[in-house]
């Protein structure tokens, strides 16, 4: 991926990077050189974003209760 730098040396990240990273608006970035000389661009606080599985993780909200799903199963309702 490419991206070009503005006269304030500014740069876009790419989406595909920013979802990977978990990089929303207000994220702090870390620019850090490895032993072979790239640049490695990782997230300040160091939190891997939530994976697919974990954003479904959750409460679906406020449901039936138990006495009025077996009322439904029996009929009842």
């Amino acid at each position: 991926m490419t991206t070009t730098v503005t006269a304030k040396g500014q740069v876009t990240i790419p989406k595909a990077v920013r979802d990977l990273l978990g990089i929303k608006p207000g994220s702090k970035v870390d620019f850090q050189r490895a032993a072979d000389g790239s640049i490695v661009l990782t997230r300040a606080d160091n939190r891997r974003p939530a994976s697919r599985f974990e954003k479904l993780r959750g409460h679906a909200g406020k449901g039936l209760d138990t006495d009025a799903i077996m009322a439904m199963t029996r009929g009842e309702a």
